[in-house]
Formats: C-alpha cells, structure tokens, sequence
C-alpha cells in the first residue's frame, strides 16, 4: 500500500466520497501551481468542491489554465472530483508542523469559529479566505 497524502477531510459532493488528496495529485501537476487547497462548500442543499490554488509569481488564473486543471482532474480522477469554482489566493494556512488546513478554512469560509487557530504557523492567512465574493454565487 502506498499512501500519497494526508488530509484532514473527505468531501461528498452529490454522495460521492472524495479524498482531497485525490485532487491534489492532479492539480499539483500543473507547472503553475505552486500548491493548492481543497474544501467542501455547503451549497444549495449539497456540497460543492472548491479549488484554491497558490500559482507561482508571476502567473495568474487564466480561463485556460482553469481548463487544464479541471481536464487533468476529470481524465485522471472522475467528474465528481472536478471543482465547481477554482480561486487564487496568496497563502495557504499551515500548522506548526507544516501541514495544510483544510478544516480551519472551511470553518471560514461558512463564517464559524476557528477551533485551532493558535496551532496554526499564519493564522493571518485564513484572512484570504473570509467573506470571499466568489463564494456567495
């Protein structure tokens, strides 16, 4: 057995069972993203994936380049595990010991608490994912 990654979540969109690591792999691909976070949003009676990408400087999110990672991940994953919405952020928030938090930003984004923000080396980066417009549609 091989194990490629460590997430704190499982995403269900429509009753399908996702690993994020499973998207990770895919996105992480492209030669433009430096690394990248996953989460479930509670939309619309459902749980819609949402993609944040850290890209390298230089580089913004192009229409094309939201193409390429969604085509990776439907041709090497499933449709299922294809983000609804993919957004950019500057900084991605880590634990002391380096690890992403999935589970501190979608409390975020779902405007909740943050159980654990003193374990988190910059908490200062869940500020990038509070009240983000492209979220509200």
């Amino acid at each position: 057995m091989i194990i490629y990654g460590r997430s704190d979540a499982t995403l269900n969109p429509g009753g399908v069972r996702i690993g994020t690591a499973e998207i990770y792999r895919q996105v992480e691909q492209n030669d433009e993203v430096v690394e990248s976070l996953v989460i479930g949003q509670q939309w619309d009676g459902d749980t819609r994936i949402v993609l944040f990408v850290r890209l390298r400087e230089g580089v913004e999110l192009s229409d094309d380049l939201s193409s390429r990672i969604r085509q990776q991940i439907k041709a090497n994953a499933s449709p299922y595990h294809v983000p609804k919405k993919i957004i950019p952020v500057a900084d991605i928030p880590r634990t002391l010991s380096g690890k992403i938090t999935e589970l501190a930003v979608r409390e975020v984004i779902h405007g909740r608490p943050v159980k654990n923000a003193d374990a988190l080396a910059n908490p200062e980066a869940l500020e990038l994912f509070r009240d983000l417009p492209d979220l509200a549609s």
